[in-house]
Order: C-alpha cells, then structure tokens, then sequence
C-alpha cells in the first residue's frame, strides 16, 4: 500500500494542530492517546518528549500516550531515555514481536535480533514499560510451528505483555517470503498446523491470568479471546475446532473465515 511512499517525518507545527484539533473535538476526557503511522520511537527521545509535553498542554487530563514500537528502534534509546519517556506518559506500546525463534528472526530480517529483543525488555522493565506482544503463526513455516510456539512462549514468558495478539502469515507477491516460497525455501503452514501451533503457544505460556490473549483478527480462522486466567477454556476452543471443522478447510491455507 505504501510501498511507492518515501518515508518522512510530520513537522512539529503539523503534530501541534492535529493534537489542538482532537482537544477542540473530541468528548473529553481524553485519558489516552494513540501515535499513528509507522513507529515513533524512530524519532529522538528529545522529540518525542517535545510530542508528549504538546499533548498534556491541549489535553492535560491524557494519561497514557501509546504507538507502535520496534526492538529495532529500542536500540537506539538508553534505559534512562525509556524512564524519561515513560514519566512523560508513553506506555502500553505496540511491538511486533512476531516470534521469539532466533532462526525464523535471521530471515525476517527486522534488524533486531532475540539479543537486541531481551535487550529492550530489559530497557522497558527499568523504565515500568508495558507492552503489548504481536505474534505472527505460520512465520516458522510448514513443520516448524510447535517448535516456533514453544521459542515464543519462552520469550514472552520473560516479561509478560499486558497482551498478547496473534495474526496469520500471509505470503505477498513480490515480497522476500514470496520469493522464498517460489524457490522452495519456504511452505506455508495450513489452518491445521496454525490452530496446533496456537494451542503449543497456549500451553507453553507462564503469564499472569490478567494478561489478555486474543487470535479476533479477521485473519484468524479461529477466534479466541480471554484473559490468560481462562487458558484451558481457549485451548479447549481451538483443540475442538481441530476435532470438529471439515478437513478441507483444516488443509487448506484459507484465512478469515470466523469460527
């Protein structure tokens, strides 16, 4: 969608007006605010504090300021850069985690590897950061998933998100998977192997019962959403679904579809 769009930063003048036009707008209280498009914490600590101090002038009442975020932009932040804007308000960030498996890391190419992502847990438990965990199933590929689940949980488990929110691979022309695939370097996984990689992830989490577990993305086959407290019940749910749905669609590598 964005790919023919030159990367760019918004003026401050331009945050300023956007941030003036919610207050004057939008019911208040406004206790949270969400930074869209792409990640700011590629901006400098600096700038972000100047974007935090904006939004409590307008709308002093916000007490939670949220944004996507990436490990690999967390290595450019020091833990004291992560406690300063943690004062300022910035906390239940965004991460794609997509996999806690070191191998599957090395070709997703994010630039960050599982180093650099306990690194920034570290950096984030310093500074009373929580976040938020997305997780990508069928990334390992056909034949790997429970091995990927089980290198997932153990990453998670070192410092539960607040959430945890799982999405499907999906192969695009012309993308670096896509090219992988047509070489043989990489078979999708289908719906069957999603929905046990699913239920290893569930099984090998050790999270706090309040941390919420979701799979309600419109990409999932299987819907699943509850507190980790009710672990067993969703477990049930998809190990039900395994036993229950038409094997062609279990085979199949159709997403979407909501059960």
């Amino acid at each position: 969608m964005y790919n023919m769009t030159n990367f760019g930063i918004s003026p401050i003048k331009d945050i300023e007006s956007d941030i003036l036009e919610i207050s004057m707008t939008y019911p208040r209280p406004i206790e949270r605010i969400y930074l869209l498009n792409g990640d700011p914490f590629v901006l400098s600590t600096e700038k972000l504090v100047e974007i935090a101090d904006l939004i409590h002038k307008y709308i002093p009442e916000v007490k939670t300021i949220t944004s996507y975020a990436s490990f690999y932009n967390l290595k450019n932040k020091t833990k004291e850069d992560l406690k300063i804007l943690r004062e300022k308000g910035y906390n239940e960030l965004w991460f794609g985690v997509e996999t806690g498996n070191q191998k599957v890391l090395d070709w997703l190419d994010k630039g960050a590897d599982l180093d650099d992502y306990n690194k920034g847990i570290e950096k984030m438990k310093y500074a009373g950061m929580t976040y938020n965990a997305i997780v990508m199933q069928g990334v390992a590929g056909n034949g790997n998933s429970k091995e990927n689940a089980r290198e997932t949980a153990k990453f998670l488990n070192l410092y539960p998100p607040i959430g945890i929110f799982i999405m499907s691979t999906d192969v695009q022309r012309g993308s670096k998977l896509y090219k992988m695939r047509e070489e043989g370097n990489f078979k999708e996984t289908s719906n069957r192997e999603n929905l046990e990689e699913q239920i290893e992830l569930l099984k090998n989490l050790e999270v706090p019962g309040n941390v919420l577990y979701s799979s309600g993305h419109i990409v999932n086959l299987v819907k699943v959403t509850s507190h980790m407290r009710n672990k067993e019940k969703m477990i049930k749910k998809l190990e039900d679904a395994l036993e229950n749905l038409d094997e062609k669609i279990l085979d199949s590598k159709n997403m979407g579809r909501a059960i």
